[in-house]
């Protein structure tokens, strides 16, 4: 039976071949790579290595010391090429504190788990050097070939790859550098690689399907999705929990409920499966994209009973999505099981709360909260003060916008490239050139600004602004800006903001393609899910 119009129905149908459980209360209540390794020093195993153990000898699985002393001095360390992570491995084993495998591969782990990939690389060629106390594993291999591509790019993944003996590139292998490709949305080269995992048998396993499945996600490719889906079904491939979300995902983004709902019922007839939060977070987002709000809320409500352990990004998830079905009372609601369920609330989860009640109109209630985030921030998070900029600017409010502004930088806050496009528009609105050109000057060189793209609406407003004002200098520096951050290499964004093929590469890659964001603040549920989806199959490498 397919979901039906009703949240009633749909309970019906859900909870008729799934057992849930609890819902939540319906009352408030910079370093080069290794030339080379030396592998004949090397002991090679090709085992899983599980958490308990990551490949070590027997005498190394008994932790000698903590492995979190050592992660709190490298996460210490400030991200300054001079300080390595080596120094802290050093002097601890300077004092006579012995370090094993399983301390350096937790530590790894925690690196990677808070995006610290640089400093995780560290303490992996750290090891290396060492290869006669530390055995080294594919598994080992794998990890750091995705730091290397993190870390120093394709490139440099690429010829670690080639570094490798064949006798331990598996399928681990040939997958890390498979996701290294399709995070880079390198088309091509992860559907050759995926070609060659299969001629060697490396694809018998659903995780080098859902990577590349995430990739035609993102690149709007939902045929070559359901061509995965099948061949994967053919070959007897077992879909995973990932797989059937990612069809989801795919299926509902094409802007069918009732294909989406097929891959549902299919995937209750897997009794290998239990749909997770992101099963029905992912249908709530595509009902909430096809007007279907009675259905998302029936979604949501079956998020809630699969809220497990101590995830706070479930919450950050309902937030938005009662947000964008307008329902300011159970906005409220969650927010407050939240806030019960947690001795503390991180910064992401007041920017998806003050985002929610914006989006419902509830400026006010926002502002409430903003006040309550300034006495117990962890850290002034200028995402979370661009959201009321943009929503002042969008009022016609620029001197509310201008304050809240001014009141971050004295508050020790630094605005990132977003803020300055956020007032570059509201100087835009008011016909001030001059001062809209130097919020851009500060937007092109304000940190971070490498992963951000202004929006093309703006540049093209503020082009014609400049054109019909006859203000020809101000144009010239402002497309110096643009060439110098090198979006306009993009062809798809030169021609998206109306400039010249001059300004563009003929060999460069759309936009979706190239990995940057139009808006360092966009909402993470805006995709879909489809990158939801990917880091989700990040940890699971």
């Amino acid at each position: 039976m397919l979901l039906q119009t009703s949240a009633h129905h749909l309970n019906a149908s859900l909870s008729s071949s799934l057992s849930y459980s609890r819902p939540l209360p319906t009352k408030i209540p910079s370093l080069a790579l290794p030339r080379s390794i030396n592998y004949q020093r090397l002991a090679i195993s090709s085992s899983i290595s599980q958490v308990h153990n990551y490949g070590t000898v027997d005498y190394e699985r008994r932790p000698i010391v903590k492995w979190n002393a050592i992660y709190r001095k490298i996460s210490l360390l400030a991200d300054d090429p001079e300080l390595n992570a080596s120094s802290v491995l050093n002097q601890w084993e300077k004092e006579g504190k012995k370090l094993s495998k399983w301390e350096l591969c937790r530590v790894v782990k925690e690196l990677r788990k808070f995006k610290r990939f640089g400093r995780a690389l560290e303490v992996y060629d750290w090891m290396i050097n060492r290869a006669e106390r530390f055995r080294f594993s594919s598994s080992d291999a794998a990890i750091q070939l995705d730091l290397v591509g993190k870390v120093r790019g394709v490139s440099s993944a690429e010829n670690y790859f080639l570094s490798l003996p064949d006798n331990l590139k598996d399928k681990r292998i040939y997958g890390a550098l498979l996701n290294v490709y399709v995070r880079a949305k390198m088309q091509e080269k992860a559907e050759s690689l995926l070609d060659k995992m299969r001629s060697k048998g490396h694809a018998l396993h659903p995780l080098p399907f859902n990577v590349m499945m995430t990739l035609y996600m993102n690149l709007k490719e939902y045929e070559k999705v359901e061509s995965i889906i099948s061949e994967m079904m053919e070959k007897n491939i077992q879909l995973d929990i990932y797989s059937y979300n990612i069809w989801l995902s795919s299926r509902g983004s094409q802007g069918s409920a009732e294909r989406m709902e097929q891959a549902f019922e299919q995937m209750k007839l897997d009794r290998t499966i239990d749909p997770n939060w992101t099963t029905f977070s992912t249908m709530a987002t595509m009902y909430i994209k096809m007007g279907l709000f009675e259905k998302a809320e029936a979604c949501l409500k079956m998020v809630e009973s699969r809220i497990t352990g101590r995830d706070r990004i479930p919450y950050h998830y309902l937030l938005s999505l009662y947000g964008g079905v307008g329902n300011k009372d159970e906005i409220y609601r969650v927010w407050n099981v939240y806030k019960s369920s947690f001795p503390s609330i991180p910064n992401l989860g007041y920017h998806a709360i003050s985002a929610a009640l914006i989006r419902v109109g509830d400026v006010e209630g926002a502002e409430k909260i903003f006040e309550e985030w300034l006495t117990v921030k962890p850290s002034y998070d200028p995402r979370i003060v661009n959201l009321f900029i943009v929503s002042y600017i969008e009022e016609g409010d620029f001197d509310k916008a201008q304050s809240f502004f001014d009141n971050m930088v004295e508050a020790g806050g630094k605005p990132n490239s977003s803020a300055w496009e956020a007032l570059a528009e509201g100087h835009i609105e008011e016909k001030r050139i001059s001062e809209a050109l130097s919020c851009w000057k500060e937007a092109f060189m304000a940190e971070g600004s490498k992963s951000w793209r202004p929006k093309p609406v703006n540049v093209t407003t503020f082009y014609e602004f400049c054109e019909q004002e006859g203000d020809v200098r101000s144009k010239e520096i402002f497309l110096g800006l643009l060439r110098q951050s090198e979006h306009l290499k993009n062809k798809s964004y030169a021609l998206l903001v109306g400039l010249s093929d001059e300004d563009s590469s003929d060999n460069d890659t759309s936009l979706e393609k190239d990995g940057i964001n139009d808006n360092q603040d966009g909402d993470e549920k805006s995709d879909g899910g489809s990158d939801m989806l990917l880091n989700q199959l990040q940890n699971t490498l």
